[in-house]
């Protein structure tokens, strides 16, 4: 009897190689799920210690802790057997407390670092944290094309469309702006032709009050907007630290005026309806939004946070540091730079802005080279936010391949009025190889920037990196390094050795000699469907819509229906007050008005004088270095009165001070002369009848092909 009493006691203890295993060094407690170690019952917390004590006797360093578990040799809280309420959250793990204590993370690491997306410098939980794969904010709509979100900390929205977004409590984060409680509404553009976009949820600093106490200020915020059913909703799911967001459906003229045409409505529609529609769907619908997967948001690598937590504190502390971007052709320069430009408008009143890329412009359409301050956050594509230069020059051509001398010119000529009262950010071509390379040398070499960010990716041909004695001990295409000195047979003779300014250009010029830079190296991790094959189709696309976001501006304000552009009422421009010059071909003189006729004019201001002329068009000899006031249509040419009939959005006392029609390679989209209806069933300037192995005849991209390329945008972010 006595035995069986022992033989019951002995069987439900464990083996020996069971408590082996659970005292090796590395403390794997169990291979099933573990409640989170800083709960436990009296008993579990009992056990722990015991194997915590046999690994210390077997020579494991347990104080170091579980791998993925922090501080578990401190102390644990004592739970009760009861469950916790489905409101309590856990708290997020501990941040490393160096920059040291950073190890090198495999290729799976990164890919799970990538997910964070970008956030606010200052508030940016640590890179070592995970978030939630899995996370659900909760909607409500309000009526009136208004929807009510609510967002926890730390967490993102991501989804495809436009909205206007105002903050009603809390503070949130998008396009690396922060949008804080009573700030005004701001207009945010997640289209399909880019990343889509990511509201996330920031630390907001609130003095310690009772639930109570904030439980009545947010009622008293929300109503103003909401009703009564909506608060009692909104207090019911709040949780601490949420922010309260109300979306409503944007209409603005800009928007109205791209979906009016076909082959500019599909950025902004929505994709084909999900296989299960449920309640959400259909209330983030009813505003014109759709929630997406947030790998399809823009995400940052953790070279490219380091570079703008760097670049931030720089500007915010030393002033006005120069900073020029380069890498290859779509690596993700333009978002870098609207992301850097966001960041520092939370610190900064204004940037300055230098754009040096002719073929995919960020704030003017195509073709120029422009000097801009940016004092509004830019939360959307180029070609939602144009913008009016302090500076411009009308290059009329996508790259500068046959006019390298012209190109630099420009490029100085639009610097001189930058007045260093602010910091600038340069952004460059993604023409990297050969000759383009070496243009680049030169830019830095002119341009004398602080830090030079250089972006790259594992796709594509590599760059080398411009650090400084890269750039001091390689020649340019105009310029020398300090030791070889050899002549080159293009070498421009008043250039000499150096680029270095005149006399005159000094005094105007923030810096005239190079003193040396910083690089920052940054991987980037932008998603990117254009190869060589489509990057010409897409270009052009991008193009296009750039000049319709520049012709928006036509549209009058106000609830106005819009009228066709042939509908508007041009100005008359007579002959002999402005001069002509075609800027990217040789065309005879009795050709010229056929070139300007029904062709983008980039409406500019030379210094000499048209009067006197009386007679016919006038004519210029060469390419003039002079101010771009802005663009427009030469929608016809009266010859009986020698007048043209210009289109433009330019206000009439800026018109007085044009004197020079400049027509480059930028076109007009085809979708403009599609939307005109003409006599008897046809179009003006509109033909199928052509042949296009004509000298100068080119096809354009059709309405099919503008949708096939926008499939292909929605077909790569689905896999």
């Amino acid at each position: 009897m006595a035995d069986s009493e022992v033989l019951l006691r002995r069987v439900p203890s464990r083996s020996s190689w069971q408590r082996v295993r659970k005292a090796r060094p590395h403390l794997l407690l169990s291979r099933r799920g573990r409640r989170r170690f800083g709960i436990l019952t009296r008993g579990e917390l009992r056990r722990l210690r015991r194997r915590l004590l046999r690994a210390h006797a077997l020579g494991g360093d347990w104080k170091l802790g579980v791998p993925g578990v922090p501080h578990v040799a401190g102390k644990c809280q004592v739970r009760t057997r009861s469950r916790p309420t489905p409101r309590s959250r856990p708290t997020p793990r501990s941040p490393p407390t160096s920059r040291s204590q950073l190890r090198p993370r495999s290729q799976p690491e990164a890919r799970n670092l990538a997910e964070y997306r970008f956030r606010t410098l200052s508030h940016v939980p640590p890179l070592t944290q995970t978030l939630s794969p899995k996370v659900s904010q909760p909607v409500r709509e309000l009526g009136s094309g208004r929807v009510l979100l609510l967002l926890p900390l730390w967490e993102g929205f991501t989804f495809s469309g436009i909205c206007r977004v105002t903050c009603i409590h809390g503070r949130v984060e998008i396009y690396g702006h922060v949008i804080k409680q009573g700030q005004p509404p701001q207009d945010v553009f997640s289209a399909y032709t880019h990343s889509f976009l990511t509201i996330n949820g920031l630390q907001h600093s609130d003095p310690e009050k009772s639930e109570k106490k904030i439980k009545r200020e947010i009622r008293a915020l929300l109503k103003p907007h909401t009703k009564l059913d909506d608060r009692k909703w909104a207090l019911k799911h709040f949780r601490p630290l949420d922010s309260i967001l109300i979306l409503e459906r944007l209409r603005t003229p800009m928007v109205e005026f791209l979906r009016f045409y076909k082959c500019a409505s599909y950025v902004f529609l929505q994709e084909n309806p999900p296989s299960k529609i449920d309640s959400e769907y259909d209330t983030l619908k009813a505003i014109g939004i759709k929630r997406q997967r947030r790998k399809k948001g823009i995400c940052l690598s953790e070279s490219g946070l380091y570079a703008l937590k760097e670049l931030v504190s720089v500007s915010c502390v030393d002033g006005c540091p120069v900073i020029l971007l380069c890498g290859a052709c779509d690596i993700g320069k333009s978002t870098f730079n609207r992301i850097l430009i966001n960041h520092l408008l939370n610190s900064i009143p204004s940037v300055d802005y230098l754009e040096c890329d002719l073929g995919q412009t960020e704030f003017t359409p195509p073709g120029c080279i422009a000097l801009l301050t940016i004092t509004e956050p830019l939360l959307g594509p180029p070609y939602t936010h144009p913008r009016r230069p302090q500076k411009m020059v009308y290059y009329g051509k996508m790259n500068c391949h046959s006019d390298y001398e012209n190109y630099i010119e420009i490029v100085k000529y639009v610097l001189r009025d930058y007045k260093r009262e602010s910091p600038l950010i340069i952004n460059t071509m993604g023409w990297v190889t050969d000759d383009g390379l070496l243009l680049i040398v030169d830019l830095i070499r002119l341009l004398c920037p602080n830090y030079v960010v250089q972006l790259s990716s594992g796709r594509g041909k590599r760059m080398p990196g411009l650090t400084p004695e890269y750039v001091d001990f390689t020649d340019g295409l105009y310029t020398k390094s300090k030791i070889r000195r050899r002549y080159r047979g293009f070498e421009i003779p008043e250039y000499g050795d150096s680029l270095e300014f005149t006399d005159e250009e000094k005094d105007s010029s923030p810096v005239a000699v190079f003193t040396g830079h910083k690089l920052l190296s940054v991987h980037s991790e932008f998603l990117c469907s254009k190869n060589e094959k489509n990057r010409a189709k897409y270009n052009k696309i991008f193009r296009d819509l750039a000049v319709l976001g520049y012709l928006s501006q036509l549209r009058p304000p106000g609830p106005a229906p819009l009228g066709l552009l042939h509908s508007l009422i041009p100005y008359q421009v007579p002959f002999s007050a402005v001069a002509i010059r075609v800027t990217h071909a040789d065309v005879a003189p009795t050709h010229i008005l056929y070139a300007v006729n029904a062709n983008w004019v980039g409406l500019c201001k030379i210094v000499d004088d048209m009067k006197g002329y009386t007679r016919g068009p006038i004519l210029l000899a060469q390419n003039p270095i002079c101010d771009c006031l802005g663009f427009g249509i030469c929608r016809g040419i009266d010859m009986d009165q020698q007048l043209y009939h210009i289109l433009t959005p330019l206000p009439p006392e800026e018109l007085k001070t044009v004197n020079c029609l400049l027509v480059g390679a930028i076109s007009i989209p085809q979708c403009i002369f599609k939307n005109q209806p003409g006599p008897e069933g046809t179009i003006p300037y509109i033909t199928t009848n052509y042949n296009f192995k004509l000298p100068g005849a080119s096809e354009k991209i059709g309405e099919r092909e503008y949708k096939n390329a926008l499939v292909g945008y929605r077909y790569y972010r689905r896999k």
